[in-house]
């Protein structure tokens, strides 16, 4: 099957391309993380490998929307998305396999490298993770219940980062994703949209909340996901423990804002807190939470938070990726000149 012509704007498109993501769908993309291939050449995973057991060298990191999303966070160190909210409809299997195909593509540069062990340049091809975290608001995504199946399907776990504002899509997912991500970055309404700053509607923070008090209802690992920023949000303990306390999630993540990409055009390099300063706020989280600190990678500024690491179990595989499905050709999209 095909992948549809982009319909990203123009000049958002030709942003993202410069930046080496492969766009597939209409709205969708792909990029590799930095720590996929720090595990392919160094043999070092991410904080994922760590907390969950989650292999960074068959991860693959997209979005069925790269473009679209309904808030507008001052720390997103992504490119500014769509000022429209568009709809999205691909075809979950299309925007599956041309996903696979866009990894592929991006991780030939690998194969033969003097660093790069070939067998797991190999098993890199048929990704075992897929993070639906790379840009855009997920949930707007019309088939994402579809789409998580799908990878499910072919034994792929999946981790689903949102920002909860759209509580009814996510009671309504027929499938839910192998843990599901709620970025809970800001302690009160009053700091919640001076930093998040929804761009459609004013209860957003209601949403979120909402969306919260659902989490301990869903059959499924859950997350509570705090960046924090250094004179902005960091601190705030009971009002975090307070949101904390209504998910009851799985495990809270504490992780630190870090200065680059887009962010750096709404903070100071000064907003970036160190670990010492994570790892203070986590302690004195999970002692009212109930909790307590199981881990923490410093390069990345982040402590995990809960009762007992469990690794996650790769979902039951029952189809295999076909034979013929290829790489994706460079440009196989037709991007818009501007």
């Amino acid at each position: 099957m095909q992948s549809p012509i982009t319909k990203i704007e123009p000049k958002i498109a030709v942003k993202l391309s410069k930046q080496r993501y492969h766009l597939v769908g209409e709205h969708g993309g792909v990029k590799v993380c930095h720590w996929t291939k720090e595990d392919l050449k160094n043999d070092r995973h991410c904080y994922k490998g760590t907390f969950y057991g989650i292999k960074s060298s068959g991860c693959m990191q997209m979005a069925p929307n790269v473009d679209t999303c309904n808030l507008a966070c001052t720390y997103c160190w992504r490119e500014p998305h769509s000022e429209t909210l568009h709809k999205i409809d691909d075809d979950p299997e299309m925007l599956f396999y041309e996903s696979v195909r866009a990894h592929r593509r991006l991780l030939t540069g690998f194969k033969g490298h003097k660093d790069v062990p070939f067998e797991k340049w190999e098993d890199a091809q048929n990704p075992q993770h897929v993070a639906i975290s790379l840009n855009g608001e997920p949930t707007l995504y019309s088939r994402l219940a579809e789409f998580l199946e799908v990878c499910h399907d072919h034994g792929v776990s999946t981790f689903l980062v949102t920002n909860g504002s759209l509580p009814k899509v996510i009671e309504n997912l027929d499938t839910l994703p192998t843990q599901l991500y709620i970025s809970v970055d800001a302690p009160n309404k009053e700091i919640f949209n001076r930093l998040c700053k929804p761009k459609f509607n004013d209860n957003s923070w209601e949403m979120l909340e909402k969306t919260l008090e659902l989490l301990p209802s869903l059959d499924t690992r859950t997350v509570c996901r705090h960046t924090l920023i250094k004179n902005h949000s960091l601190g705030y303990h009971e009002d975090y423990a307070r949101l904390d306390n209504i998910a009851d999630p799985d495990f809270i993540e504490a992780k630190g804002y870090v200065h680059v990409g887009h962010s750096q055009n709404n903070h100071k390099i000064t907003d970036m807190p160190t670990h010492v300063e994570v790892m203070e706020f986590s302690n004195t989280l999970a002692s009212l939470v109930g909790r307590e600190v199981l881990a923490d990678r410093r390069e990345s500024r982040v402590a995990l938070i809960g009762r007992e690491i469990i690794p996650v179990v790769l979902p039951e595989k029952k189809r295999e990726f076909p034979a013929d499905l290829g790489i994706a050709k460079p440009h196989s999209y037709k991007l818009p000149t501007v």
